[in-house]
């Protein structure tokens, strides 16, 4: 996937490349590292890399359920053990559920004939004034919260080992060295 997002066909298709575009982000910042690194929480926050792609994997997850009317029972302790990359999990395994929940938003998308169509709001303090969204709002909503969280891991992932975006994005899509862009390349061994 290139760096941007290319020409839309429809409103549809532009939540859905945005949201794919914003995935590709998150789990570019991830590139080259280990699972120990993945797990490193480095900066002042208990953030890191892995347990934000595993976060916005479970959040979407959570979103789709609404979109479909599937209950789903989760409490406090799941809530912030979404936020971490337990030593069990691997990075491989985080990106096969959030490919997994990609291809079950593109497929329940697929099937809404309305992107108006009424989505049940999960309880939260943040929406103690709403009780009904819509299938767009909830597109928005999980575009909003990949790219808040796509930042957060720039920034994790810049205090693991000084990789940033467009280095690491240029290395995994093989893009040419330029002047003014290099390629991320893994430090060399001691």
């Amino acid at each position: 996937m290139p760096g941007t997002v290319g020409s839309v066909a429809d409103e549809r298709d532009g939540l859905l490349s945005y949201l794919a575009q914003q995935r590709h982000v998150l789990k570019i910042t991830a590139y080259g590292l280990t699972d120990e690194q993945a797990r490193a929480t480095p900066s002042a926050s208990p953030l890191s890399v892995g347990g934000l792609v595993k976060h916005v994997a479970l959040t979407e997850f959570g979103w789709i359920d609404n979109v479909v009317q599937r209950t789903r029972r989760t409490g406090e302790s799941d809530y912030q053990a979404g936020f971490s990359l337990r030593p069990d999990e691997t990075l491989a395994d985080v990106f096969v559920l959030y490919d997994e929940v990609a291809a079950k938003t593109e497929a329940v998308i697929a099937d809404v004939a309305d992107l108006g169509q009424p989505v049940s709001v999960p309880p939260a303090p943040w929406f103690a004034d709403v009780d009904i969204l819509s299938v767009r709002w909830v597109l928005l909503h999980l575009i909003e919260e990949t790219a808040r969280h796509a930042g957060h891991a720039d920034i994790v992932r810049e205090s693991v080992d000084g990789a940033t975006a467009f280095p690491l994005l240029a290395a995994a899509e093989s893009w040419p060295a330029t002047p003014w862009l290099q390629p991320w390349q893994p430090p060399a061994s001691v």
